[in-house]
Parts: structure tokens; sequence; C-alpha cells
């Protein structure tokens, strides 16, 4: 398909064309175009859009309008397969080369490669970094033979995050062995942190920046602080259908291996995934997840990048992220088809406190944790806030919003209250009892509880003993948990729950600020969550979609791919809405590409007939 080189300026009706027949699409969404032109022209780009923005194409168009072959640098195997299966689809001469690939198929890969048979080329960085590959790149570089270098899931090179690769940090040698030649980082998070430290160690100072807007509408946001989290992870996912796919993430290995089993003893389809696993189990269970309907993974943060399955429909969280970066990052994986979606949080002071210690605890430099600190206050601050969750989000991305209306505390206002009196004498408690005890005896202290460990300690002597008899012992954990959470405490000993006063404490203590909180309020969130299995609008016929899904699963199982390789629901919605009679008529639906419309018109009409 190289047989049109790029003009020079770039022509956008080449691009077009590509758009349309190629990939189904009609038009470009936001930069795209732009993008696009940008590589055509032999220039480099550094790009942020978020997930199911369209990234992809604004490597693989250009991939098929330069002379060469496009290199793609991505860090998961399951992440080349998808793209690999879905670009063959479309007829484009796409293949990888990853380690669980066969002897006599990776020759005869490497061997298109090299006679430039090939359109895109995706590696792993650790196989394009060895000689053997850079010294076969080298010579096809000679003979004009690559299109561009395109780096995937660029944030990798960050060291703030937790997806760093150390082996990304080498790629920067791309740019000294292959002057001349485009490139192109994409990632779906980065704060300007995290954009900047990208730009640096893959040199791309003199690359043009595109960041799209971080928002994605169609995901409904709702944090719950925690009370009973499995029943609240159980109401919260009762609102779905069955068949709706979603991901439940859990702070630790055994937590995800106890979840999955009691999700599967009331009545769900849940997968467990986590690092401690066999590679072989979990390479089936992803399998699963990415090919079957109505499949719950339950994971560590291990599970994630790379899949690229279009209708997950809830990513649900029952601990509290390290950041606002990374939830924003989970998230993502859901709704990535544009249809509604949720994100769940249930999360609590403990959440917090663990995630101080961590950073505490680790190897880190100062500034590291600094950092690491201001990154997991922007989370603690979003759910601690009582308003439009989607303005805090963007806000911490320098983007600004009007309310959204579509996440819970748009849609049903949480109460607050005046607090600063109730945490003056919390913090004062602290520190009278000497900054050595955990919540449960700072609130028998407060509610002037005379057990024998406050009489023995004396601690019934103290000024703030009994002062507290005016809240309930439930609404004094809350105070706790927000102040633990806003960073006024720090639990210094994780295993007793030791509470401390820090220096943020000091103008609350002495009357210099005020503290609001937010009401409890729901603590199953019952009313908060809408059910965002609404993945046919009025007018669809359903049991025409039903059965184009049917359909797709039967092709996808023939051809060995996940059902969305052959078709989104996005299409699938769009052709049982408008029902078309013709090839002509078919051939306008989003996603119908030349080469899919050969191999599957006919059957879809058919179909169509036939309901």
């Amino acid at each position: 398909m190289n047989d049109a080189a790029c003009p020079a300026p770039p022509s956008d009706t080449a691009a077009l064309r590509v758009l349309q027949e190629v990939f189904g699409y009609s038009a470009f969404r936001g930069a795209q175009q732009e993008i696009i032109a940008t590589l055509c022209s032999g220039n480099d780009a550094l790009v942020l859009m978020p997930t199911g923005g369209g990234k992809s194409l604004c490597y693989q168009v250009p991939a098929l309008l330069r002379p060469g072959v496009a290199i793609v640098v991505s860090p998961l195997i399951a992440l080349m397969q998808d793209q690999v299966a879905t670009l063959l689809e479309l007829g484009v001469r796409a293949a990888r080369i990853d380690s669980s690939l066969d002897w006599e198929t990776a020759r005869e890969t490497l061997s298109a490669l090299s006679g430039q048979r090939l359109d895109l080329l995706y590696v792993a960085p650790e196989r394009l970094l060895t000689d053997s590959f850079l010294a076969r790149l080298d010579r096809l570089h000679r003979a004009g033979g690559i299109a561009l270098f395109a780096i995937d899931e660029a944030h990798c090179v960050s060291q703030w995050g937790h997806d760093f690769r150390p082996e990304y940090l080498q790629l920067s040698t791309l740019a000294e062995r292959f002057a001349g030649v485009p490139r192109i980082a994409l990632t779906a998070t980065a704060d300007q942190t995290t954009r900047n430290e990208i730009a640096e160690r893959l040199h791309l100072a003199q690359a043009r920046h595109f960041v799209a807007s971080f928002d994605r509408p169609n995901i409904c946001y709702t944090l719950v602080e925690k009370d009973q989290p499995r029943q609240q992870l159980l109401d919260f996912l009762r609102r779905f259908s069955p068949q709706d796919a979603g991901i439940v993430y859990c702070a630790s290995r055994n937590r995800v291996e106890q979840t999955a089993r009691w999700l599967c003893e009331q009545g769900f389809h849940a997968l467990p995934y986590h690092a401690g696993m066999e590679a072989d189990v979990r390479s089936a269970h992803q399998q699963r997840f990415v090919s079957e309907a109505g499949v719950i993974m339950v994971a560590t943060i291990a599970f994630g990048m790379g899949i690229h399955k279009p209708d997950v429909r809830f990513v649900a969280h029952l601990n509290l992220p390290a950041s606002i970066e990374s939830y924003y990052q989970e998230t993502g994986r859901a709704g990535r088809d544009g249809l509604p979606a949720h994100a769940w949080m249930c999360w609590g002071g403990s959440d917090v406190a663990l995630h101080r210690q961590r950073i505490i605890d680790s190897d880190g430099s100062d500034a590291f944790k600094r950092r690491a600190h201001q990154r997991l206050d922007q989370l603690v601050a979003l759910a601690q806030s009582a308003t439009c969750r989607r303005q805090h989000i963007l806000a911490c991305f320098n983007e600004t919003a009007a309310p959204c209306g579509n996440c819970d505390n748009c849609l049903h206002p949480p109460q607050t209250w005046d607090a600063t009196e109730a945490a003056r004498k919390a913090l004062s408690c602290v520190w009278r009892a000497g900054q050595a005890h955990g919540m449960s005896h700072l609130i028998r202290i407060l509610r002037g509880e005379a057990d024998e460990r406050i009489r023995e300690l004396g601690h019934d002597r103290l000024s703030t003993y009994a002062i507290g008899q005016d809240l309930s012992a439930a609404r004094w954990r809350q105070v706790f948990r927000q102040l633990l959470a806003a960073g006024f405490l720090h639990a210094d000993d994780l295993h007793h729950a030791i509470l401390r006063l820090t220096p943020a404490a000091r103008p609350l203590l002495r009357g210099e600020a005020t503290l609001t909180l937010r009401e409890a309020g729901d603590p199953h969130g019952k009313r908060r969550a809408r059910a965002a299995h609404l993945a046919l609008p009025a007018g669809v016929p359903t049991t025409l979609f039903d059965r184009l899904r049917a359909w797709r699963m039967e092709q996808a199982r023939e051809r060995d791919v996940p059902a969305y390789v052959i078709f989104h629901d996005t299409t699938l919605r769009e052709i049982a809405l408008t029902r078309p009679t013709t090839l002509d008529e078919l051939a306008q639906m989003q996603g119908m590409g030349r080469k899919k419309l050969e191999h599957y018109g006919p059957m879809l009409l058919e179909l169509v007939r036939q309901t």
C-alpha cells in the first residue's frame, strides 16, 4: 500500500482517502489530520490523546502514505497482537516480532521486513534494541525503507509512573541512529511533568506537541467512602446487565483472588489476574476477557495496559490508586467505544495511609517523594470533593470545564458540614494523647468512654476527655478518615495505625483555618450510579443488533480474533438502526473499510434482510 508516497507538502486528500477506504471512517477527529500532516512532512510529534481518541490512526495513516515500513514500539505482546489482528482484517500488511512467535514465523517476518513487504511492524523495545535488529534497520534505512518510528505508551519512559520500563530510556538512540526518519510518541496519560520527561528522554525537543482534551464525557464518575466494600461493590454491579464486561481493581494479589471467588459465588463471570499467577494462566484469563462477553476481570494494576477492548462498561476500584494520573489511566479503560460507562471507586483513609507509608519507605529521592505525595494529594482531594468530579480531574491536567452533569456530585450534590470545631477536637486529642494511639482509642477518649485501658493510661484526665460526646463513634471515624486523607494526620505505624499530626494541622489547631467536610451520605452509592449498559439508543431494533453480535462472535471464533476486531458495537448499532439494503449503503457505516465490505458485506446484508 506504500505505492502512493506522501507528497510534500502532504496531501490531505490522500490521507482522507486512506482513512475512508482502509479504515472506514468518513472524517478525521480533532488534531488527527494535523498530526498526520506533521509526520508525512518528515517532522516529529508528541501526542497526548485520551484512550479511545484515535491515537493509532495518527501513525497508521502516515505509515500507508510514506514509503517504507513504520516501526511501532509497543511494550506488551497483547497490545501488538490486538493491533496486528485489527490491521490484517483491514487488509494492511502488518506483522509483529515478539517472544511468542515460533522460529519459522519470526524468520518469515524478518524476511518480509528486509524485503520491504510490510506496511507496519510492531516490536517490543527489548527486541528493537538488540544489535542484530538495529543492524537490520540500519540496512533498511540506507535503502530508504523506514517510513517512521512510533513509540506507543510513551509514558513508560517516565520514572514517576508504575508503568515505567527502563528499556524505554534507550529509545533515544532512534533519534541519533536514524536521522531524518520522523518519530511520534503517543500516550493517553501524562501531566506536564511527564510530558517534559518524555520529550527530554526521547530527544523530542523539536517535536510538535498535540494535547487533546482529557475529557471522557461518556464516563460517569462515582466515588464512595468504604463502609462494607464487598456489599457496596455488589450493589454497584447489580445495576448492570449480565453481559457487561468490566474491570475490578484491588490493591493486593490476595484480595484479587478473594474478590474473584466471591463474585463468582454471587453469580458473576469473574476471573483473577495478577503478577503472581502462572504466565499461561494470566494469558488465558486475558484472552477470555478480550474474546468472551460479560467477563469481569478482577486484577491488580498489572492488568490493563495494552487491552483495547472497546466495550468495557465499567472500571471499579476497591482501593484508592496511587495518583490522579493512575486513576485517570485505569478508569480510561472503560467506554472506549464512546458509549455510556462507569468509573466507580470505594475508598478509605487506610488506603491513603498505605500509599503514604509506601512513599516514605521507597528508595526514591526527596524530590520524587514530594512529587508522589503531591500526586496522591490530588487524588485524595478528588475523593473528598463535593463539586464536579470531572472538573477536578481535568484541572489536574491544566484543563477547565463546566460542571459535567454526569458524575455523582453533579447528579446528586452531597451535603457538607462545617467540621472545623470537630477537626480541632480530634487533632487536639491526638496531641494530648501523645501521638501514640490509633483511631479507636482516640474516639473512646473523645466520647468519654472510661474503659480499663483509658483509666490505666490516665487518659480520662486529659482535657479532651469527653469533649466529643455530641458526635457518634461513626461520625468521629468519618472525621478522622477525612483528616487522614486530607493530610492533617499521618498513620505512623500501619500495623497499629498510630496517628500523628502533620505540619498541615497547625493552622487548623491555631484557629487560622476552617474545614468543610462532605457528609458521609449513602455508603453504598445506591442512588448515585446510573446504569451504564445503555448500549442502544431509542429506535435500534434489539433483535437485529443481537443477531449481528451473535454473527460477529461466530466470525471471531472462526478467525481466532477478538470480536471487536471484526466490528465494534458502534458499527453494528449503526447497521441495526439504518438497515442498509445495498453494498453502497453498507459502505457508509462507520468502520466499514473496503476490505471488510468485500469480505463481510454480503453476509451482513443477508442478516438485515432476514431480520
